[in-house]
């Protein structure tokens, strides 16, 4: 009885058959059904296409359009947060583009080495991301036995260096004074940019990310604290945190009750045409479009975003309190990445 080469089965479609030949490599064949074996040649990426158009099937078998169909069937996407949900789903929709009929076994290092350099060299840290979820479908295959290994594990990803803008206190106060300009009848000259603006105030005076108070309720909120869940964190190790409320937080708190529209039990910012929380692309579109104004108005020289608000609150809290704020499980992670000082202060002896 002739031995089988298992590895050689690896990454084949239902009902194919690598057969080692005596001068190395394989010759495939295809078994249906019914009726003789078809002799497939020696190509393994000609032998797969072969038999999904023998097949006559729009199948996936075999490609990372199955692999994603049945990543975000499993437990552990599921389990993730909505917003990194979102952000797969973004991945893999530029992802797609490249990869989506693509053959998982055929796929080598060199493919993703070029992705990352050449195909999305414009967008280097998204395509980090864009990699790394590739990785988890590659994962999957091994799992699922469609491949023997992962081969992004070989491929260095562009570097990366944390972010280094710093949102001035100077700088924000003229973004929150446009932003809230009136017209000469005393009403809000656009009462999004209002919402959006006092959102920003909010992320540099507590701290918080957007995906944490987007959806905020007054139900959350009283006369000191505004209570909020932490993101990226699950089970065990998640923290409920009790922001406290300071004057100039209760200043954007106001504002927001003043706002046509509120409810005791309704979103605390709230889109002006729906009366809802805004979704997440909404504030995303709403918030650039700001942005571009302030910019092409001269009211700031350097474009920020939104998340640098983060990187504000921490510096000016550890100017202010003489210590980093609690906003990670690890401190050096706050440290790292969100403080942004431009000075070091040290006593003499």
């Amino acid at each position: 009885m002739r031995h089988r080469d298992r590895q050689s089965q690896l990454g084949l479609l239902p009902r194919m058959e690598a057969r080692p030949r005596r001068d190395g490599g394989f010759t495939y064949r295809y078994k249906p059904v019914a009726g003789k074996p078809i002799n497939l040649g020696q190509d393994k990426g000609a032998a797969l296409q072969r038999v999904l158009d023998i097949t006559g099937k729009a199948t996936d078998e075999g490609t990372f359009t199955r692999l994603w169909r049945l990543y975000q069937e499993r437990v552990e996407f599921k389990r993730l947060a909505d917003s990194t949900k979102v952000q797969y789903r973004d991945n893999w929709n530029e992802l797609e583009k490249k990869f989506g009929t693509a053959i998982v076994a055929l796929v080598k290092p060199r493919d993703i080495a070029r992705y990352l350099r050449v195909e999305r060299a414009a967008a280097p840290i998204v395509a980090n991301r864009e990699v790394a979820l590739l990785s988890n479908l590659f994962n999957l295959g091994v799992e699922l036995g469609d491949i023997d290994r992962n081969p992004c594990k070989e491929v260095r990803r562009n570097r990366e260096e944390s972010r280094d803008r710093l949102v001035e206190a100077s700088e924000l106060e003229a973004f929150v004074k446009f932003a809230l300009a009136k017209t000469p009848d005393g009403q809000w000259a656009s009462p999004s940019d209002v919402v959006l603006v006092s959102m920003a105030q909010f992320a540099a005076l507590a701290g918080n990310r957007r995906a944490e108070f987007r959806q905020l309720h007054w139900p959350q909120v009283d006369s000191e604290v505004v209570r909020l869940q932490r993101a990226k964190q699950r089970g065990k190790k998640s923290k409920r945190e009790l922001v406290g409320v300071s004057a100039a937080l209760q200043e954007v708190i106001d504002r927001m009750k003043a706002m046509p529209g509120y409810s005791p039990m309704g979103a605390v910012f709230r889109a002006p045409r729906t009366n809802l929380a805004y979704s997440e692309s909404g504030f995303k579109a709403m918030w650039a479009r700001l942005m571009q104004r302030a910019l092409d108005e001269k009211v700031i020289e350097e474009r920020f975003t939104f998340h640098d608000l983060r990187g504000h609150y921490t510096t000016y809290f550890k100017l202010q309190f003489g210590e980093l704020p609690e906003l990670h499980a690890d401190p050096k992670t706050t440290a790292g990445v969100y403080e942004r000082s431009r000075e070091v202060r040290r006593k003499a002896l």
